[in-house]
């Protein structure tokens, strides 16, 4: 949303966020509350731009369920190698904020890897052993002067996962028929 007006834009995000709090759409997974815990929110990200008050409102649902105690919209336990820790405003605008652990776990994977070692027998990385094993078949050829990039392309796509898992609205045609709806409730 953009304006030069700054009380209209509060304004108008303080509407969707009222919507938001209450809305619920159980063919995506969507309730706004369970028993007495509310679980919509938005994250609000602002800034100028060309004298103008930009803000992005980036919907979140908190719920957890059994099969996700961390978050139903939340990195899911099969990606959590890479990234537990909920994506916050940063990752939201299209920067990757991965933990300070994985530079020395990569460096220890790189050796592993390179010398063909078992990475389930070193407690610092044996929690990547999958996510290893899932990708090393693709490359041929891993050698020193490859294996960096191999790995910051699977962490790439891992974190492109991460933030699938975090989207409330899915970008497939469900997801955006679904965000559509939850528009067109903003016009009542």
């Amino acid at each position: 949303m953009s304006s030069k007006d700054d009380k209209k834009l509060i304004e108008f995000a303080d509407f969707i966020l009222k919507k938001w709090k209450n809305y619920n759409d159980k063919n995506v997974n969507i309730l706004a509350k369970t028993q007495n815990a509310y679980h919509n929110t938005i994250t609000p990200i602002a800034r100028m731009k060309n004298s103008n008050f930009e803000l992005d409102l980036v919907l979140r649902n908190n719920r957890t369920d059994k099969k996700h105690p961390f978050g139903i919209f939340h990195p899911h336990e099969h990606l959590n190698n890479i990234k537990k820790e909920n994506i916050g405003l940063i990752e939201v605008m299209g920067l990757a904020i991965l933990p300070p652990r994985l530079k020395e776990e990569l460096e220890l994977l790189n050796d592993y890897i390179l010398n063909n070692k078992d990475i389930n027998t070193n407690e610092k990385i044996k929690k990547h052993t999958q996510w290893v094993k899932n990708f090393l078949p693709k490359y041929k050829d891993i050698n020193d002067k490859n294996i960096e990039k191999i790995l910051q392309k699977e962490i790439s796509k891992t974190f492109l996962d991460v933030l699938k898992n975090c989207a409330v609205f899915k970008r497939n045609k469900k997801g955006m028929e679904a965000f559509e709806i939850f528009i067109n409730t903003l016009n009542k």
